[in-house]
């Protein structure tokens, strides 16, 4: 197989960057601001901890993220396709937990 063939194949299952996920989830004000988040290993993945920007999120991953004095527990239900209004943004996740 060529390189075009390769990248023709559709993916099983869609990924997103946690990077953008995290700034289109509304987690971070900026991606940058997400990018050093993750890369600061601030974040975990199911239960693995991140220092990558370009990590790869699907549907049904768990994160815990840190903000401010809380940390949120929660399950990705649907990935967004851009940053869009934070009711919508709530609507892409479950809390499963919320404290400090």
């Amino acid at each position: 197989m060529n390189g075009r063939a390769a990248n023709a194949i559709p993916a099983a299952h869609p990924t997103l960057r946690i990077d953008k996920l995290l700034w289109y989830l509304r987690f971070a004000h900026n991606r940058v601001m997400a990018r050093k988040l993750a890369e600061q290993g601030y974040v975990r993945m199911n239960g693995r901890r991140i220092e990558r920007g370009h990590v790869k999120v699907r549907q049904g991953d768990i994160l815990t993220i840190p903000q401010g004095r809380y940390v949120h527990v929660v399950r990705i239900i649907a990935l967004p396709e851009r940053r869009s209004s934070a009711l919508q943004a709530q609507s892409c996740y479950e809390i499963l937990q919320t404290g400090n």
